[in-house]
């Protein structure tokens, strides 16, 4: 098992649910708008950095 490969799959759902439940936020006019941008600009560093890892990591299983 790699650790970065699963560390970036872990990053990489954070960052779903961080967009998720940014959108929800919007859509229904829930919750300040300082803190929705706050968790959807973290939750969109998460996922590309999440991608990012699980695309450059190499599996040098055998």
């Amino acid at each position: 098992m790699n650790l970065k490969r699963t560390f970036g799959a872990i990053l990489t759902i954070l960052g779903i649910v961080g967009l998720i439940y940014t959108g929800l936020g919007v859509i229904q006019h829930s919750g300040n708008f300082t803190t929705l941008i706050t968790v959807g600009i973290i939750a969109i560093i998460f996922f590309f950095s999440g991608i990012g890892l699980v695309r450059n990591t190499t599996d040098n299983a055998k």
